[in-house]
């Protein structure tokens, strides 16, 4: 059984999308809601990212915020790749996605993975967080 997150020390946000990444980023900054962020414009940087770290835990994120639509490694590849990680690190690692698909296809099919905790439709924005930060 996953802990429940008390405080938010690293968010990490994978996002081919720039503009995207400096909004989220700001958004989070602005309203205190982690102490830290990381950015990630790949899937396959951020699944390095978490294998280069995964021995350093003050260096896994507690919320990852994925977009789906990315080139090579999309959202649902990192989310097959992040099954593959140690129970410890999927423990810890709250995933939501941040995407602009509103397809519900897709939108059905990683809402029921164990890993997502939430959709959200990009921007994203003060009241989403506040959400967020209620329901850990």
């Amino acid at each position: 059984m996953a802990t429940k997150i008390k405080n938010i020390d690293l968010v990490l946000l994978v996002d081919d999308n720039d503009t995207d990444n400096f909004i989220s980023k700001r958004i989070i900054e602005i309203t205190d809601f982690a102490s830290n962020v990381e950015i990630k414009n790949s899937g396959k940087s951020a699944l390095e990212y978490l294998e280069n770290h995964k021995s350093q835990p003050e260096k896994i994120p507690n919320l990852i915020f994925l977009d789906i639509n990315m080139p090579i490694v999309d959202g649902f590849v990192f989310l097959y790749e992040f099954e593959k990680f140690d129970q410890i690190i999927k423990d810890k690692c709250k995933v939501i996605i941040l995407s602009s698909s509103d397809n519900k296809r897709d939108i059905d099919k990683i809402v029921n993975n164990d890993h997502v905790i939430k959709f959200i439709t990009k921007p994203l924005t003060e009241s989403a967080l506040q959400e967020i930060k209620n329901n850990l």
